[in-house]
Order: structure tokens, then sequence, then C-alpha cells
């Protein structure tokens, strides 16, 4: 196992993701899968890799996630944030074009909790004047 590693640790709604990054030729390993076996939309593997490609480091590092909870559009930016997080270890140089991108932001936007009185967080039941 290589000696040099950065790790960082992203989230989103309910998912949380423990990436490393290494030097390497670009592979994208999570939860022991290849993405392409991971995630089956495009778009989701597109927002995976959005920090590397905004650096050029696509080619520089392969990432090693370990990712829990949510559902996959939830998985893959918590993905995308523990990787930008992990560059900031790798060279801090990359600070500008990440903040600028919103990689580094925590999207704060959870689900609502359900009120008493209420089907779900703001559902009524249906109202009938009889």
């Amino acid at each position: 196992m290589s000696e040099v590693q950065y790790i960082g640790t992203g989230r989103r709604k309910e998912s949380v993701a423990r990436v490393r990054l290494l030097p390497g030729n670009g592979r994208i390993i999570i939860n022991g899968q290849e993405m392409d076996q991971f995630f089956g939309l495009e778009t989701l593997k597109l927002i995976v890799r959005q920090p590397l490609v905004s650096t050029e480091t696509e080619s520089s590092f392969d990432v090693i996630s370990k990712v829990e909870g949510g559902g996959f559009s939830g998985q893959a930016g918590a993905i995308r944030h523990g990787i930008a997080r992990a560059l900031l270890q790798a060279d801090d140089g990359y600070r500008a074009v990440l903040k600028k991108n919103g990689y580094l932001t925590r999207d704060p936007r959870m689900k609502e909790r359900k009120k008493c009185g209420l089907k779900k967080a703001r559902r009524a039941p249906q109202f009938s004047k009889r």
C-alpha cells in the first residue's frame, strides 16, 4: 500500500463518504466496486469526477471511497465533497478552483421532519366540509 494518501470526508443529505486519494492513474473504486458498476447513470459518474476534472488531476490520483446512507444521488454528492476535501490536503493551491465551483461547500438541505397532525412534513389530511 502506498505511503502517501490524502483523506477527506464528504456528506450530503443522509450520505457519508470516506474518501482516500492515492497517487495513481485515475481509477475510482466505490465500496469495493469500480465506479461504472456502482453508479448506473452517467450524470452520477460525472458528478463524482467534477473536482478531479476542474483541477486537472484526473489521471494523477486513484480514488478509493466507502459511502453509506442515503440514495444514489446523495452518495454521489458526498463522494464529490470528499474528493474535494482530500484534494485540498494534496495541494492547497486547488482551493480557489474548488471553492469557485462550489465543491467545498457542504449542501445543507436535509429531509424535513414529520409534524404531528400531518401525514408527512407538510401534507395535511384532506379537508371536507361535511
